[in-house]
């Protein structure tokens, strides 16, 4: 298969996706719509990743994004699997009429999340994954939830048989990708007066290696069981 991934922003890189994606034998090529690169068309490729980027893109959306919402909706309407991460899953969540709105508590770093019992996601009923993000959705109609975390009762959903997957939470994400978005330091910040009670350090989030590695075989469940679904 070959995969078109839309990237948007130069700090939010498809990370361990793209080893991945040439360990399975697809193929895949990158977007930087951030840089000016023009979206593709719908026909060119067999599935499609929406990347995450700046949460500031929510609610200000930059011009190039009238190009991507049409290709996001062609896409839910057509055959071909489309998943979004972080950005790409809020952006494909308001396609689907969820409400997307900043969240009680932003969260940051290594967070739990407990799978819902009507989660058709191949994963373990706890895990822990890394969070990156302030804003969430409701539940599309039709759609089915992956389950929460203690800040974000909804971490997830797969909508169309599993054809269609929005995740806020990272399982693509590497100790080096995750460098460079706390090098950028443009981390999500609390609402209004909220407290910043899930918000780790640099420190915190970078002080056990062993969470990056405990990710890929989640990426890798995800990743198969939603290609399957194509």
């Amino acid at each position: 298969m070959h995969i078109h991934l839309l990237q948007h922003g130069p700090d939010h890189g498809p990370a361990r996706l793209t080893d991945w994606l040439e360990s399975m034998g697809h193929s895949y090529t990158v977007f930087h719509l951030y840089a000016g690169e023009l979206t593709p068309r719908p026909g060119e490729c067999d599935a499609i990743i929406i990347l995450d980027g700046p949460e500031p893109l929510v609610n200000d959306p930059p011009d190039w994004f009238k190009a991507e919402r049409k290709l996001i909706n062609r896409y839910l309407d057509g055959q071909k699997p489309i998943l979004g991460i972080g950005l790409g899953a809020l952006w494909i969540a308001q396609a689907l009429d969820a409400v997307i709105a900043p969240g009680t508590y932003p969260e940051i770093g290594w967070h739990q999340i407990t799978q819902a019992p009507e989660s058709a996601f191949d994963l373990p009923e706890q895990f822990e994954a890394f969070m990156w993000h302030r804003f969430v959705f409701s539940l599309p109609d039709n759609a089915l939830p992956l389950g929460g975390s203690a800040a974000a009762p909804l971490q997830g959903f797969s909508w169309d048989a599993g054809r269609v997957i929005g995740l806020l939470c990272h399982f693509e994400a590497t100790a080096s990708s995750v460098s460079l978005l706390l090098d950028a330091d443009d981390r999500p910040q609390p609402k209004n007066n909220a407290t910043g009670r899930f918000l780790q350090t640099n420190e915190q989030i970078l002080e056990d290696a062993s969470r990056f590695h405990k990710l890929a075989p989640l990426l890798d469940r995800v990743m198969t069981q939603w290609l399957k679904a194509a």
